[in-house]
């Protein structure tokens, strides 16, 4: 099922351009496709980063093609392994700071999987700073592989510890290695993006979910925008190492989904879209854009919902 609203992605995914326009007033055009009224403010999932060794992007290339088009962009970098709450709070002290050195009043906030709760967080504590928020594959009803390891991993056991010690130690690694030193806790993690930490959550953050697990959310409120797109592709590149261990833990969903969010789980506010071909890391254009080639190009879904945040005022 694709869930399409009005905007500028057709059925494709692929961005719809003007045409019969001169050639000055189209090159015009093209350079203000993505000219937000705020800044577009991207914000990592789990195990993320802004940047590696200031050259591999976590949005893969997104940022630039969304400034080619005209937009104002900045990444964020939070822990890599964290609570929501904890993650949401390092967000905001970074959406403060943006929202003070640009004078822009308010920003358009992106976030990719863990990274949407965390925006919806900073939404629901500061709707003031935020124009609108947008989750792509994010798991607002929880994650079956959260619940799963939530149920299997005893308090306190060895299996449990050492998991941790793993999980930790990878986002240290991975937080160095982008150039920052935070705290990590992926037992807090995971249970945040479990059903049962989700419950938990959204008590306390109901704004823009669906009444019905796979309906759509109220589309506004306290002045904010809310938007949601997923994908439902899973073995989507023959080049992509990460596309069989995505393979495996669909096998722990019931519903379809994009390797480790379900379809219906993603929905949030206005539902764009639901079932692109792309699975959990082609919705950023990871790995390396090893995406499928026969799929839209998530950099011009990217572009053409700055366009619709553009369209609307935003």
């Amino acid at each position: 099922m694709a869930l399409l609203s009005q905007g500028c992605i057709a059925s494709t995914g692929e961005p719809v351009e003007a045409e019969g326009a001169e050639i000055g007033e189209g090159a015009l055009a093209l350079e203000s496709y993505a000219q937000t009224r705020y800044p577009i403010v991207l914000c990592h999932g789990m195990a993320g980063f802004k940047a590696m060794f200031g050259v591999v992007d976590y949005f893969g290339g997104i940022a630039s093609t969304l400034r080619s088009g005209g937009a104002e962009v900045y990444a964020t970098a939070v822990p890599q392994f964290d609570s929501t709450e904890a993650r949401g709070e390092a967000l905001l002290a970074q959406v403060e700071d943006i929202v003070a050195r640009t004078g822009s009043g308010k920003v358009n906030l992106i976030g990719h999987s863990h990274g949407g709760l965390d925006v919806r967080y900073v939404a629901a504590v500061r709707p003031d700073l935020v124009a609108s928020v947008t989750t792509i594959g994010s798991p607002h009803q929880g994650a079956e592989l959260a619940s799963y390891l939530q149920d299997n991993l005893r308090d306190g056991g060895v299996t449990q510890g050492a998991l941790s010690f793993l999980a930790n130690s990878l986002g240290a690694v991975l937080s160095l290695l982008s150039g920052r030193s935070t705290p990590q806790d992926s037992i807090a993690a995971v249970r945040s993006l479990s059903a049962e930490g989700m419950r938990a959550f959204n008590a306390h953050y109901p704004a823009g979910l669906p009444a019905s697990r796979c309906g759509q959310g109220a589309g506004e409120e306290n002045g904010v925008r809310f938007f949601s797109w997923s994908g439902t592709g899973i073995l989507t590149s023959v080049v992509d190492p990460t596309d069989l261990t995505l393979g495996l833990i669909s096998k722990l969903y019931s519903e379809s989904n994009d390797g480790l969010v379900g379809r219906c789980s993603s929905h949030f506010g206005e539902v764009i879209r639901d079932d692109y071909g792309m699975n959990h890391l082609d919705e950023v254009n990871q790995l390396f854009g090893f995406i499928n080639l026969s799929g839209p190009n998530p950099k011009s879904v990217f572009r053409s919902h700055a366009s619709r945040l553009k369209n609307a005022g935003l």
